[in-house]
């Protein structure tokens, strides 16, 4: 499709041309000379084409820069992630105040607690003076900042993942390496490499969810267990929101209504509306149908 596309165009490629040019959009992954491997989108058992597509606005197509897929990543099965990047207009935004906050709530777990526990009674010890409640407070400040971290300060909608962890994060970047190395290589070996990894990356995800929901669950009954609720609540809330303005190509498409377009619910013509049809038009009755030898006499016809 298109100058830099990957083989013939077929009836599904037609589909995208037609919709672009009825949408006044533009295909941008055939707009880039880029070598053949940062072209196929699929593949998988010996084939490869060009499935996905990054469409814009023909008046955004000088916005972009390049357009490329990236092999050793994957969004789903055979499929690899296409990127594009743009150079945009930044508005300024007003600034917000926010400031980094210890992560306290690691202390829950045995290990951070523990090492808490040495670090402070290292610097304390038996040290005594007149200011003791200020020293013991910047002690255990810096010491909880050095063992347990702080957040990054952005804003609100840039919070990490709250049941990230360490152990999710270090089979995520095995994952993504085994793919790297099977889209090099090609051969058995790291393709079984690929899947024990990504294996094992699920089972991780699934365990640091798990744990994260029963500690939540356990603290339903207290304040902080309520605040946590309602923060996760808020996330999916703001997560399942359109953001996107009145001009979003998939809002134009649904607001159109093209001639012949069914209405939206159950459709009034049911498939036993269509035998009831085909049985009056023959002109039997539905006891003569449901009975096998009575059917055969009236259509004068053997067994098929």
């Amino acid at each position: 499709m298109g100058k830099y596309g990957v083989g013939e165009r077929n009836a599904e490629g037609q589909m995208v041309v037609d919709f672009s040019k009825r949408t006044e959009m533009a295909v941008v992954n055939t707009y880039f000379k880029k070598k053949e491997e940062h072209r196929i989108t699929y593949k998988s058992g010996g084939r490869s084409t060009q499935v996905d597509y990054i469409l814009c606005r023909r008046g955004n197509l000088k916005e972009f820069g390049d357009c490329k897929v990236v092999p050793g990543e994957s969004v789903a099965k055979q499929h690899r992630v296409l990127i594009g990047k743009m150079s945009l207009e930044i508005k300024k935004r007003k600034a917000v105040r926010a400031e980094s906050r210890i992560r306290w709530w690691k202390l829950n777990e045995d290990e951070y607690s523990r090492k808490f526990r040495e670090e402070v009674s290292q610097v304390l010890g038996d040290k005594i003076e007149e200011n003791i409640w200020e020293t013991i407070s910047e002690v255990v400040r810096q010491k909880a900042k050095k063992v347990l971290g702080i957040t990054s300060g952005r804003r609100k909608e840039d919070k990490e993942t709250w049941w990230w962890n360490e152990e999710v994060q270090e089979s995520i970047s095995k994952k993504k390496r085994a793919k790297m190395k099977w889209d090099r290589q090609m051969d058995e070996e790291s393709k079984q490499e690929y899947k024990e990894m990504r294996s094992t990356a699920k089972k991780e995800v699934a365990k640091a969810k798990d744990r994260a929901y029963e500690k939540l669950y356990e603290k339903l009954d207290s304040r902080e267990g309520e605040t946590d609720l309602y923060r996760l609540a808020r996330q999916r809330d703001r997560a399942g929101r359109d953001r996107r303005d009145g001009e979003y190509v998939g809002r134009r498409m649904l607001e159109m209504d093209p001639p012949g377009r069914r209405k939206r619910g159950r459709p009034k013509r049911r498939f036993m509306d269509a035998v009831k049809e085909d049985i009056r038009m023959v002109g039997v009755t539905e006891e003569d149908v449901e009975d096998r030898s009575r059917w055969r006499q009236v259509i004068r016809c053997g067994d098929p």
